[in-house]
């Protein structure tokens, strides 16, 4: 048996949440009939399901006999209250009257930011229940990675008027908010999460005594569990839970993962890092290698942790991961208890807007939770950032202003890196790939494998009393140091091997980190009899230039929905963050870690301390504060789009962010307009009663503060709404950048009373501008009070907009002016070929593919097929190439080939998942270059930008129940869209 690999997902599903402003339950949208959905195979065999009913968190008592559960404006929801109780079962026996249809072992039941379940299911009966009345989608579960000091100082907190000033000083900061890490566990013994003082030592301590003052009031109506090996929670961590059945429990765990703690204590380190970046202590003393930094401090040093562990470690730590079953529950725990902040600097979905985990999230955002999470760590490739939603705010990681210089000393000449190296030490030079094991793999000996690694690779006869040449890659920095450790050395020069970023470590001998351009120096000098080099003591600064973007820092633009919103939100530090850290591993207390993961909990604690001055701010609106009030980083012009990729709006500046004067706001209501216009699955009639309701639907409306149009043809409009959370005060309009376009806004200025809106619109017109590439710029509105509250542009022009995909006449819209011709290729009937088959079988089908074929299509449909068959497809070349696949959870399945070479071709049919035998009909279309003329296009001869076009099809002459395809090529000017494809079904 193979192992199958399957395509992503096509979602045919919506939100069953409450639609308060525009239709009660009744009418709440469900699947879009008009096309058949698809359950991908589970790589754990791991379910997640949702249901049509709202959750708790948004339950508006629509269904009689059970009482409204969505929480009042401003509070949080009481999964104790008999109403939340009982509404929660109600939908626990939906979820057991759905499963009880499909069968399947359950493993969680979800109800408070997600109504559904995860469950053991069979893709046979993964693809039933996902057809079982009351239920929207069925996904498969997903494993999911982490995203792997001075910062305060950095951003400003304790500057004079800074954002702890306002709050009373870094021992009120934040106070009264609870942070929510859904991560890898926490340490609790770390100090940075201590609820006591001790006035003689000035240290945070987990004692008690006459000295000793308690920091920290226990909070009202605080119930969360607290699970920790022989520990127990205390005032500053008041809650710790873990959720692990997707691994199979704590059995699973201890089976496949037995240096794990099977309670919420981290093994990792990840967690408690974030952890203690978000809301550690003010003033906790680093100690050993971390000594020479001082004390440090989370960003909302006040705030209450409260931790939910559903990552589990590797034995080395190189990573932690964890199932989005897990995850899914950890958030709707973290909710129901009453968190105000979510910290997620876990990976996550690129291109799904309806993925569990974002779903989930807009339930939190709706009932006033902030979330922050990591754009990811696929830097510098474009197009790669995660966590799409726009009621979710990811953030990217840049640089900051401390430096650890180091430098080296090599036959009289210094080359300078980074290091913690605390003294200075002299020796003998050796090259690692000079002193590798006999027998020892040569690429693992220039990495310097170490025993973390599975197996020491380098020779002590060779290394012992010497400082040692490493080659950066694959294996952690800090194990290549380990490993010259092992075999008796007592320095380590790490080379980068291309352009990367240079990380200050705590290595486990003194060690100094050099760029790839000293590469071809240092290891032609390390080959010279007698080499020898001094590592000098590092020095500590905080005046580098800061901020630039971190290498690995994930970047837009974002690939989900078309380009219409702009990811990532904003950028903070991230990059060799100082925090706390679980000693399980490394022994450490404290260390410096690199990702998005670092710069996440950056903001999530920023959202505190905001939450803490403005407890009547929404998520939004906090964001808005954040990103209107941002600053450019270092890495080109600030209008460069790929800039405004690495950045979004900018770099966090909390104490600006403190008094933005405009805020971009949003809500349940606009969210559900916007999946309308940027996803597929919503119910077209559900759509058209928001648009009735007077929400856009084009998903560039969305009251964000940034303005990303994916696809502009000639000409658009967007519009945005500000509301005064400051004084009275007149605003002015002015924009940069934008080169290529004719900016012109509705108002040039306008007077804004305190707590009232205002709409504008910008319009936004080609003059110039380069087709299909981005262009970027941003808007800003000058108060006289002395706000700026700036918002990001990128625009795509295209020459015209046309849709992929039609079966009948269909609109364009030109984004030029000039001549226009719209030419029919086809229609042509499919080649059928239909029979039986079994599970297992492979059966072959030989297609002729004449030369001047522009286009060929294979496919399955569900409706010729026996109900609950899973077939696939492989397209292979007359040259034995494999040329497409199509590898989706039922049966209807679908290889296009543009452009294919003549040949004769092999259409592979198999029988996945069969009834033994399945029927079926395989179809095959062969389009050359010519039309039929069994289509007639009527179509405008020219084009004017900004104007639509009526493309009207007409077709003659078809036979009944075949199924034809054709094409609609399109000339006029260079850069016109690819043909639209025709599929007739008469």
């Amino acid at each position: 048996m193979y192992r199958k690999v399957f395509n992503m997902l096509s979602l045919l599903v919506v939100l069953a949440v409450a639609f308060s402003a525009v239709a009660p339950a009744a009418a709440q949208p469900r699947y879009d009939s008009s096309e058949e959905s698809q359950v991908e195979e589970s790589s754990n065999g791991i379910y997640i399901v949702q249901m049509i009913h709202a959750p708790a968190i948004s339950y508006e008592g629509d269904i009689p006999g059970l009482a409204t559960t969505k929480p009042l404006e401003g509070e949080k929801i009481d999964r104790h209250n008999p109403d939340v109780q009982e509404y929660v079962g109600h939908l626990e026996d939906e979820h057991n009257d759905a499963l009880q249809e499909s069968g399947g072992q359950k493993l969680y039941d979800y109800g408070y930011t997600f109504n559904g379940f995860a469950a053991e299911l069979t893709v046979q009966q993964a693809n039933k229940l996902s057809k079982v009345d009351g239920v929207l989608q069925v996904s498969p579960d997903q494993l999911q990675t982490i995203d792997t000091s001075s910062t305060p100082s950095f951003l400003g907190l304790d500057a004079k008027k800074g954002l702890w000033k306002q709050l009373g000083g870094p021992d009120d900061a934040g106070e009264g908010v609870v942070i929510g890490i859904i991560d890898s566990g926490i340490w609790p013994e770390s100090l940075s999460f201590a609820d006591s003082f001790d006035e003689n030592t000035n240290q945070w301590t987990f004692a008690s005594g006459e000295e000793i003052e308690l920091e920290y009031k226990a909070p009202k109506n605080w119930t969360a569990a607290c699970v920790l090996d022989n520990a127990t929670c205390n005032n500053k961590l008041i809650g710790a839970q873990y959720f692990n059945a997707a691994f199979g429990g704590d059995a699973g765990i201890a089976a496949t993962r037995p240096w794990e703690f099977l309670s919420a204590r981290d093994y990792n380190a990840h967690g408690t890092h974030t952890a203690s970046t978000a809301g550690g202590n003010f003033g906790v003393q680093a100690t050993g290698a971390a000594a020479v930094f001082g004390s440090i401090s989370g960003m909302a040093p006040h705030a209450y942790i409260s931790v939910y562990k559903a990552l589990w470690s590797t034995e080395s730590g190189d990573t932690a991961s964890g199932f989005t079953s897990d995850l899914v529950a950890a958030i709707d725990q973290a909710v129901a208890d009453g968190v105000d902040v979510i910290n997620y600097s876990i990976s996550g979905s690129t291109t799904n807007f309806l993925d569990p985990v974002e779903i989930a999230f807009l339930n939190a955002a709706d009932a006033g939770v902030f979330v922050a999470a990591s754009a990811g760590n696929s830097g510098p490739t474009t197009g790669t950032v995660a966590h799409p939603s726009p009621w979710i705010t990811t953030v990217a990681a840049g640089t900051h202003n401390r430096n650890s210089a180091g430098s080296v000393t090599l036959n009289g000449i210094t080359y300078s890196g980074a290091s913690l190296a605390a003294a200075a030490v002299t020796a003998p030079l050796i090259d690692s790939t000079a002193a590798g094991l006999p027998g020892a793999d040569p690429t693992e000996v220039a990495l310097c494998f170490s025993s973390a690694d599975g197996g020491a690779v380098l020779d002590p006869a060779l290394v012992a009393g010497k400082i040692v040449v490493c080659d950066r890659g694959v294996n952690a920095r800090v194990n290549k140091s380990l490993a010259v450790l092992e075999a008796g050395g007592v320095g380590m020069i790490l080379l980068n091997t291309s352009p990367n970023s240079l990380n200050a470590d705590f290595h486990y001998v003194p060690s100094v980190h050099l760029q790839n351009t000293d590469r071809a120096a240092v290891k032609a000098y390390a080959a010279t009899p007698g080499a020898t080099a001094t590592i000098n003591a590092a020095v500590l600064t905080f005046t580098d230039p800061a901020p630039f973007t971190a290498s690995f820092s994930s970047r837009g633009p974002l690939t989900a929905g078309g380009g219409d919103l702009l990811k990532p939100d904003v950028i903070a530090p991230g990059q060799d963050i100082l925090a706390s850290v679980s000693p399980a591993i490394a022994g450490r207390d404290f260390d410096l870690l690199s990702g998005t993961s670092m710069s996440s909990p950056h903001v999530a604690g920023l959202a505190a301390l905001l939450k803490d001055l403005h407890p009547k701010w929404s998520p939004m609106a906090i964001k808005s504060a954040l990103m209107t009030t941002g600053y450019d980083v270092l890495d080109g012009p600030n209008t460069n789009p790929l800039v405004i990729f690495r950045q979004g709006a900018g770099h966090v500046r909390p104490n600006s962010a403190a008094d933005p004067g405009l805020v971009y706001d949003s809500g349940f209501n606009e969210w559900l307009a916007f999946l309308c216009g940027a996803t597929t699955g919503v119910n077209p009639a559900f759509c058209s009663s928001l648009a009735g309701a007077g929400y856009s639907l084009d998903p560039s409306d969305l009251n964000v503060p940034s303005i990303a149009i994916g696809q502009l043809a000639g000409v658009q409009t967007v519009t945005r709404t500000v509301k005064n959370v400051g004084e009275k005060e007149k605003y002015t309009f002015s924009y940069s950048g934008l080169t290529g376009f004719t900016v012109t806004p509705s108002v040039s200025s306008f007077t804004i009373e305190k707590d009232k809106s205002k709409s504008y619109s910008v319009t936004f017109t080609t003059n110039g501008a380069a087709l299909n590439a981005y262009t970027g710029g941003y808007v800003t509105w000058t108060g006289n009070k002395g706000h700026v509250v700036r918002i990001p542009v990128v625009i795509r022009p295209v020459a015209m907009a046309a849709p992929r995909e039609v079966s009948g006449s269909y609109n364009v819209t030109f984004g030029y002016t000039g001549p226009f011709t719209a030419t029919p290729t086809g229609l042509v009937a499919a080649q059928t070929f239909s029979g039986d088959i079994f599970t297992g079988d492979f059966l072959d089908f030989p297609v002729t593919i004449p030369a001047g074929t522009t286009y060929a299509r294979f496919s399955l449909f569900n409706a010729d097929t026996t109900a609950g068959s899973d077939l696939d497809l492989y397209v292979v070349n007359g040259s034995g190439a494999l040329v497409g696949t199509s590898l989706g959870g039922t049966s209807d399945e679908e290889v296009n080939l543009v452009n294919p070479g003549a040949g004769d071709y092999t259409v592979f049919i198999d029988g996945f998942g069969t009834a033994n035998p399945s029927q079926f009909t395989l179809y095959a279309w062969v389009l050359g270059g010519t039309a039929a003329g069994n289509m007639t296009v009527s179509a405008p001869a020219s084009a004017t930008v900004g104007t639509v076009g009526a493309i009207n099809l007409t077709f003659s002459g078809l036979t009944p129940g075949a199924r034809y395809l054709g094409r609609i090529s399109y000339s006029g000017i260079a850069g016109l869209p690819s043909p639209t494809v025709v599929r007739v079904n008469p």
